[in-house]
């Protein structure tokens, strides 16, 4: 919101893991005006019971949602995208399966070539190369630590 001035009619794209930040951002995406669009791997996806809530979301407030293991699909016309860790505290003896798994999830510069063209990059932190490179990273359209920072005060 502080970058683009609102975020109704926005589009986010998550390429990632299934996981419980996923999850928060599929509860508001729609509240707030905000298509949203996810790629994750076969086995990896959210909660089915978030998923059908979130369904019922995109439908009562008018936004669009998009389901797909095409992290590419997914990235198209996307205004933000995000990622987060995919080996999240406790799966650790998972890591080996879940980096196999993951591979060509890693968003890069080509996956925002056919993203909108003021496209943004989240990402909570800590960040391991696998999800994102370096290039988009430290980019200018990195608003990590800006994120970091906003996450700070709400501490």
């Amino acid at each position: 919101q502080e970058h683009y001035g609102g975020l109704n009619g926005l589009t986010i794209t998550w390429i990632g893991d299934g996981n419980n930040v996923l999850h928060s951002i599929m509860m508001s995406a729609a509240k707030l005006g905000m298509h949203l669009r996810i790629a994750t791997p076969k086995g990896f996806e959210p909660d089915l019971r978030i998923t059908k809530i979130t369904e019922q979301y995109s439908k009562e407030y008018g936004t669009k949602l998009l389901l797909t293991t095409d992290p590419l699909e997914a990235a198209a016309g996307a205004n933000v995208l995000v990622t987060d860790t995919w080996i999240s505290m406790g799966q650790e003896e998972e890591k080996k399966e879940r980096l196999k798994a993951f591979q060509g999830y890693q968003i890069t510069m080509q996956t925002a070539k056919s993203a909108a063209s003021n496209w943004t990059f989240l990402h909570c932190l800590p960040r391991k190369p696998e999800e994102v490179d370096d290039e988009v990273f430290y980019s200018p359209r990195s608003l990590v630590f800006q994120e970091a920072e906003n996450r700070k005060w709400t501490i």
